[in-house]
């Protein structure tokens, strides 16, 4: 017993840095902490409802204590503070980078799949693509690289939740909250679908939320570079989730393109609204089925405060064939900017930072980035564009956000009370929900004034005063051109009329003419000698007799 305890001490004494030999590192820290459920590229567990537990049986259930190894571990240029957990291809460790004294989660590959040359060099290759994202809504891959044998990437460490922990813990969100989430997400596509790059596993629990309320989209790309013989039912593999991935990927997972993750987002924000899964399934194969046929309950009939709009834009996200989706992330995000309906704060994060998400002309600002559509692409139009999305953003950030007390008169004409940030005032009356006749107050027991009086709102409120200006103009411009082509249409029906009518009476006295012409000259044929006799007789002129009758008399002499 004396000599165990003599053991202990010196190992206790002994130095905390300890340099790992080739494959000693995965049995090495299995015995320090136990495994945890499956994780996303951030290190989060991924919590399990009922729905998923059938649906996808094979995620792991396993649970992490947190506690931190006995022993300081090193991988080059990176100190292992804990494990937190292990996912599809290995296990994710909470590191410090100690050149630049930041905490990473580190991602390795198991040992397993280390011994595949063929899959190391897509791991590496997939995580340099994945280093070129940049985008504040992006999880950042900082670094790849291999120490005595072992493969790892370090990955952006996010302090805070995933969209499904909170799901499970609020059973839904908020209409504002799920909108902001979707649309930044969508946001982050976008940035990433331009470099060619598609996600194929969107879902609650690869949507991160930190503890200043920011959201980032994690684990792209990495947790999907599985050969092709690698099952479905694994967790992390290419094939994405069952629960949320298009019913094309499901078919030929290797054949997508950014329409997949549309699709996934949009049974994501179906999932954020209703607290429920479109499709569920006891398994695999019948959720797969399921989503062949296509039906599921809309989202609005099972909460019914969603917005007819919003319901509509969730089933073209969700729609069966892919061209019936949104053919890109930017039309998404003008459809769902469009709405008003998004927060600038999360509301179930405590002291969370307000987020911009302005809609400006064909122009978004999401998150901080900019989004130019299309149909932006003269040189003219973008420096315009340019310009009013720089003034909204000064804007935004020379105002101080508070809280307001606006009077307005809603959709359906009731007047109403609300209270909003100055963020979402601004956004509301970019929207057209606010116009100038709303009022608002800064303090409870304030007077309501225009919200024009208010230097925060003056600038928006003129600029929707010029854009309504401009809309009656050309409204009047477009009736005087429709009441000038009327007017044209119908005096060339009225000309076409005349003449008709012209040339209908003139054939109809020619032909009257005619007849009396042929009526009168048929009396004359008939009716002519007689009428001369007559006529002479009535004179006094003797008639020479007609020879005929003058042979017949004489015969009657003879």
């Amino acid at each position: 017993m004396l000599r165990n305890d003599k053991v202990r001490a010196a190992r206790k004494t002994r130095g905390m840095t300890e340099t790992l030999a080739p494959g000693t590192f995965s049995s090495r820290v299995k015995s320090v902490v136990p495994p945890v459920q499956n994780l996303d590229t951030a290190g989060r567990a991924v919590p399990n409802q009922a729905c998923r537990k059938t649906a996808v049986a094979e995620h792991s259930e396993n649970s992490n204590d947190g506690s931190p190894p006995k022993r300081t571990q090193r991988l080059g240029d990176f100190e292992l503070k804990r494990k937190l957990g292990k996912g599809g291809m290995g296990e994710v460790f909470l590191a410090r980078q100690t050149s630049l004294d930041r905490l990473v989660a580190l991602k390795t590959l198991s040992k397993e799949l280390a011994k595949r040359e063929d899959f190391v060099q897509r791991f590496q290759r997939e995580a340099k693509s994945m280093a070129k994202l940049d985008h504040p809504n992006i999880v950042k891959v900082y670094a790849v690289d291999t120490f005595k044998g072992l493969h790892f990437a370090a990955i952006e460490y996010i302090d805070g939740k995933s969209a499904q922990d909170w799901l499970d813990q609020l059973e839904k969100l908020e209409i504002s909250d799920a909108t902001h989430i979707a649309l930044i997400c969508a946001e982050g596509l976008r940035h990433a679908h331009e470099l060619n790059m598609v996600h194929r596993d969107i879902k609650p629990d690869n949507i991160l939320i930190t503890s200043k309320g920011i959201v980032k989209v994690a684990d792209f790309g990495l947790a999907k570079a599985m050969d092709e013989d690698v099952s479905m039912t694994q967790s992390g593999t290419g094939l994405g989730t069952p629960l949320y991935m298009a019913p094309e990927q499901a078919r030929n997972a290797k054949h997508v393109d950014q329409r997949s993750d549309i699709y996934a987002l949009g049974a994501t924000l179906y999932h954020l609204l209703t607290g429920r899964l479109p499709y569920c399934g006891t398994s695999t194969l019948e959720l797969i089925m399921a989503k062949e046929r296509g039906i599921y309950p809309s989202a609005k009939s099972l909460r019914p405060d969603i917005p007819e709009k919003l319901d509509l834009i969730i089933d073209k996200m969700m729609a069966k064939d892919p061209a019936h989706r949104y053919k890109n992330c930017e039309l998404l995000i003008r459809d769902l900017s469009a709405l008003g309906l998004h927060s600038s704060v999360l509301s179930f994060i405590e002291g969370a930072e307000p987020v911009s998400v302005v809609l400006s002309g064909a122009q978004t600002v999401v998150g901080g980035m900019t989004n130019v559509s299309p149909t932006a692409r003269t040189s003219k139009s973008v420096a315009r564009k340019s310009r009013a999305d720089s003034n909204a953003r000064t804007q935004l950030a020379t105002t101080p956000s508070r809280v307001w007390f606006v009077q307005f008169e809603n959709s359906e004409g009731d007047p109403v009370v609300e209270k909003h940030s100055t963020g979402r005032i601004l956004k509301m009356i970019a929207a057209g929900i606010l116009t100038a006749k709303a009022r608002g107050k800064a303090t409870a027991d304030g007077t309501y004034l225009p919200l024009a009086q208010f230097p925060e709102f003056t600038e928006a409120i003129e600029k929707q005063l010029a854009r309504q200006t401009a809309a009656v103009r050309k409204e009047d411009l477009n009736s005087l051109y429709s009441k000038v082509a009327k007017a044209e249409a119908n005096r060339h029906k009225w000309r076409t009329a005349k003449n008709f009518l012209r040339n209908l009476v003139g054939a109809t006295s020619l032909i009257i003419w005619i007849g009396v012409i042929l009526v009168v000259g048929g009396l004359l044929f008939v009716y002519g000698g007689e009428l001369v006799k007559s006529a002479a007789g009535s004179l006094g002129f003797d008639l020479p007799a007609d020879s005929s009758s003058n042979n017949s008399a004489g015969e009657v002499e003879q």
